[in-house]
């Protein structure tokens, strides 16, 4: 997890291809096209400097008369003019395929990625920035698209390319070879130095996009709080760092790439100069033709063009293969939560819920919940009270697995929660957070989750059972009324209530409320409280409210004090005790109010 929550592990060129490549497979038969498209594409380019060295030496030709000259150059022209037509016509349908092929792997690749942090625990994502993981699946994943689309194909046909000019220069003159490809070490050691240098800056680069992209995120949601406290200024210097150091890396990245280029340009041109000297000299000598030197020349001239290429794709496949190995990184990180091999599916559940000698804590050595020991009965109501940091909500958490006990069990229905499949467990609970998430969309799609078999009679009943549909049906498109980012255009006890029909639509066996009363105003507390005793007959409920007077009907109220349970009772007999609940409870009411007015039931 560290790599992936810190630094990018790096990792071998060959191992990065390897399984880009890997994804590649299932369009093989594509692929194996495309290649072929390819080499007739090459077969064509290698064409021209041979047409036009043969017609440069059939016009200076004493043995054909000026009409046979003519009629040659027009034949040659038709046919250059065919195969032209031809290699534009292949290098389309090559392009049209590769775009689509490529796309395709990299629609598989991103989707691979979102699943993958969809299946981390929450404890994992909560490690990492949103920006950061938004970077992984949009930002790399379309630099990686630009390898599959663009630079592996073209790489491989510049280095088709090279190899084929290679031989014919050679055939043509293995003496005039000689001098090319002397100039070509140097060509390699330039490119190695290259390769080392930008495979950092790329590096460098990607991290950097991802703080400017984790920055961004986590203040625009911010943004309000930064206005209010008047930290405008604050945050302007803190971006300006950020884009700051994104801007050195970029430059740095810039100065690699704008010192190799020249350096390959500059020996292209030291080949090029020694051919046409040492070529002329052997022209004088009768050795070869004036078209030939010329065949020869312009063979050179497109030997180093596929290397200025090269650079260019270099400058691409480093970018590719850094942005490659973050989101490897994601892919490679284990959730820390997954389901046995033989995991049950259940189809429901009465709701027994048994906590047997539960420990856990988040930071190794440092316990929230110390021995946590309860029973919930099927259909009971058992809320949890006691003071921040107790490990009320800690308990939530662990029932719907968001977290992984380290010592103690925790059963539904007599089974080992760890032997049921994590889906089937969460099919069945309902849960009601105090912060609710609306998604963008309308308020029927937040109440269904897009889900098309719940149908709008269904989403109507829900709504109104918790009294959602007071407000809903006044609205001017009432279940189709769209949801602004975040549900901004709700008060938060209407947030509240629509995730309450959320959770009733799809008739769960236990329902969690973890301090869902919270920041109401009273009179949606009212309409809120007449939801919750609704809720209470339907099926097992366990709630968090600092709220007491959300949770003076429940079954049982356990007190929790530093991760352990001090009191167990109902309201009227905690009140007795007189211990940590009684004063709670006091605490919500006037110090003036008579204390043995607090034992008496609230409706007596």
């Amino acid at each position: 997890m560290k790599d992936f929550k810190d630094n990018t592990r790096e990792r071998k060129d060959s191992d990065v291809i390897r399984r880009l490549l890997s994804y590649m497979k299932p369009y093989r038969k594509e692929f194996i096209l495309i290649v072929i498209f390819m080499f007739v594409g090459l077969g064509i380019q290698l064409l021209p400097p041979f047409l036009i060295g043969r017609t440069v030496d059939i016009v200076g030709s004493d043995a054909l008369s000026r009409a046979e000259k003519i009629e040659f150059v027009i034949m040659l022209s038709i046919f250059f003019i065919i195969a032209l037509t031809v290699g534009n016509v292949v290098q389309y349908i090559q392009s049209v395929m590769l775009q689509k092929v490529g796309q395709k792997t990299v629609v598989t690749l991103r989707d691979e990625v979102f699943n993958h942090i969809e299946h981390l625990a929450i404890g994992q994502i909560n490690q990492v920035p949103v920006g950061k993981l938004v970077t992984r699946v949009t930002n790399d994943t379309n630099t990686i698209s630009e390898m599959y689309t663009n630079v592996l194909l073209n790489l491989v046909k510049n280095v088709l390319h090279l190899v084929a000019i290679l031989v014919v220069i050679t055939l043509m003159s293995p003496k005039l070879t000689l001098y090319v490809v002397a100039v070509i070490p140097l060509v390699l050691f330039a490119t190695y130095l290259f390769r080392k240098f930008s495979r950092a800056s790329y590096r460098r680069v990607r991290a950097n996009v991802s703080e400017v992209n984790a920055f961004l995120s986590e203040n625009l949601s911010g943004m309000k709080v930064t206005q209010i406290f008047n930290q405008e200024t604050k945050k302007k210097g803190e971006f300006k760092k950020h884009s700051g150091k994104l801007k050195q890396s970029y430059i740095q990245e810039i100065l690699v790439f704008g010192i190799y280029r020249p350096t390959i340009y500059f020996l292209s041109m030291v080949g090029a100069v020694l051919v046409l000297y040492m070529g002329y000299q052997e022209v004088i000598a009768g050795i070869i033709t004036f078209g030939m030197l010329f065949t020869y020349y312009a063979y050179v001239g497109d030997f180093f063009e596929p290397i200025q290429q090269l650079a260019e794709q270099f400058n691409s496949l480093q970018s590719a293969f850094a942005s490659a190995e973050k989101v490897f990184d994601v892919l490679d990180t284990k959730p820390e939560i997954t389901d046995k091999e033989d995991a049950i599916e259940l189809q429901s559940f009465t709701g027994h819920i048994e906590f047997r000698d539960v420990w856990f804590s988040y930071i190794p050595g440092e316990w929230v919940l110390r021995g946590v020991s309860f029973k919930v009965k099927p259909g009971d109501t058992v809320a949890f009270v006691g003071a921040t940091g107790s490990g009320k909500t800690t308990i939530l958490s662990l029932i719907v697995r968001n977290y992984e006990i380290q010592k103690g069990e925790i059963l539904i229905d007599g089974i080992n929660i760890k032997d049921i499949k994590r889906s089937s467990l969460r099919r069945h609970i309902g849960q009601m957070l105090q912060d609710v998430f609306l998604f963008s969309g309308t308020i029927k799609d937040n109440i269904t989750l897009r889900d098309d078999e719940v149908t709008l009679d269904e989403v109507k009943s829900a709504s109104e059972y918790v009294g959602a549909n007071t407000f809903i049906e006044k609205l001017p498109d009432a279940y189709d009324h769209v949801v602004l980012e975040r549900g901004n255009n709700f008060s938060s006890g209407q947030r509240q209530l629509i995730s309450f029909a959320r959770a009733i639509v799809y008739k769960p066996s236990l329902m969690i409320l973890d301090e869902a009363t919270a920041n109401i105003d009273s009179e949606t507390e009212e309409l809120i409280q007449e939801s919750l005793e609704k809720m209470m007959n339907i099926s097992t409920m366990l709630i968090v409210a600092h709220r007491l007077s959300t949770i003076q009907h429940a079954d049982q109220i356990i007190v929790m004090q530093k991760g352990e349970i001090k009191e167990t009772g109902s309201h009227q007999e905690l009140l007795k005790l007189k211990g940590l609940y009684y004063n709670l409870y006091q605490l919500q009411y006037d110090e003036k109010e008579n204390p043995q007015s607090v034992l008496m039931p609230q409706n007596a």
